[in-house]
């Protein structure tokens, strides 16, 4: 495991601040912070940003939170705290837009909480900033080259998102990925932001 950058260390913290809140406070914290569909008459603009800080359980929380550590990290060290903040609001922006598109699609009015979208973009930088890097699987425990782990993870959520069977905001990882990809090619000045 990398070392916690400041900036991933105080992401934690906040969400693991929030969490305790939430264990207080439930439905106070959801109705005014959690993503909410549009057709809920729920929806505020700072949900947005809000839904990306609450939690479903506490293993909702610690499996984000170990993801933010492993791969935050890292990239916190590469880019730097403002090009990492400014990537995880490109994340979970466009996870909180697609996840709003894909509940008016199915008619859904579930909130949405997580930080699972801007996660998923940090694990596609991951894959695209160190492609043959080898990550250790939990389960089933082998190690595998980032860039494959990404493919394979992107595959899955697709897949279990047509699904919609388990209430998991599947459409908002991918929209999450989609995020991070593009604020990429933003920077690198390819794909649909090509310098001329």
């Amino acid at each position: 495991m990398p070392p916690l950058g400041p900036l991933t260390k105080s992401l934690i913290l906040a969400c693991v601040g929030m969490f305790c809140l939430q264990l207080l406070l439930p439905p106070a914290l959801e109705r005014w912070l959690a993503l909410w569909p549009l057709s809920s008459g729920w929806l505020l603009p700072w949900q947005v940003v809000t839904y990306g800080f609450l939690h479903g359980d506490f293993w909702h929380l610690a499996l984000n939170m170990l993801g933010l550590w492993m791969f935050g990290s890292e990239l916190e060290r590469v880019w730097g705290p403002r090009r990492y903040v400014h990537f995880l609001l490109a994340s979970l922006l466009a996870a909180a837009l697609v996840q709003i598109i894909w509940s008016m699609v199915t008619g859904s009015v579930a909130p949405t909480v997580g930080a699972s979208g801007a996660l998923f973009g940090l694990l596609l930088a991951y894959g695209m900033t160190f492609p043959n890097r080898m990550v250790m699987l939990i389960i089933p425990p082998i190690p595998i080259k980032a860039k494959y782990f990404v493919w394979i993870y992107a595959a899955v959520e697709l897949y279990f998102g047509f699904q919609g069977r388990d209430g998991i905001a599947h459409f908002a990882h991918l929209g999450g990925m989609v995020g991070g990809w593009l604020m990429i090619m933003f920077w690198r000045g390819r794909g649909p932001f090509s310098r001329r």
